[in-house]
């Protein structure tokens, strides 16, 4: 079973994760699609393009992740998935997306919690130096 993963972002972030995991995996260019959410665009045509990239996208199940919860990305995202078997990921970074290619011949449910923990353990302070907890403003 493969699962494929298709990134649905504003313009041009979608189309930039596509191509680092890309990088990181280079043989996967068919499990992964991107569709960028132009500005000047209305929602129901990135909607209809969506629909075309969902399909296109290889593997038995889908994983759309979205940069934004409650944007417009987010909500095409939204609407997409209705009737098809994917599961829906807002808050898209690099780490969530490498973790999930990984794992992308697991069970989609897999994937998802692979993708939710490489997405949350990727976000760490680096430097300076600190104890890893943020301070209080």
């Amino acid at each position: 079973m493969t699962n494929g993963i298709l990134i649905i972002a504003h313009a041009p972030l979608a189309s930039a994760l596509r191509q680092c995991l890309l990088h990181v995996f280079p043989d996967s260019a068919a499990h992964v699609g991107a569709v960028d959410v132009q500005a000047d665009l209305p929602p129901e045509e990135t909607l209809a393009a969506a629909k075309i990239a969902l399909d296109l996208v290889a593997g038995q199940n889908k994983l759309v992740v979205t940069d934004l919860l409650g944007a417009t990305p987010s909500n095409i995202a939204q609407k997409l998935i209705n009737g098809h078997s994917s599961q829906l990921i807002a808050g898209a970074n690099l780490p969530m997306l490498v973790r999930a290619m990984t794992y992308r011949n697991e069970t989609l449910e897999t994937m998802v919690q692979r993708a939710l923990t490489g997405g949350t353990l990727g976000i760490e302070i680096i430097a300076p130096e600190r104890s890893g907890k943020l301070e209080k403003a």
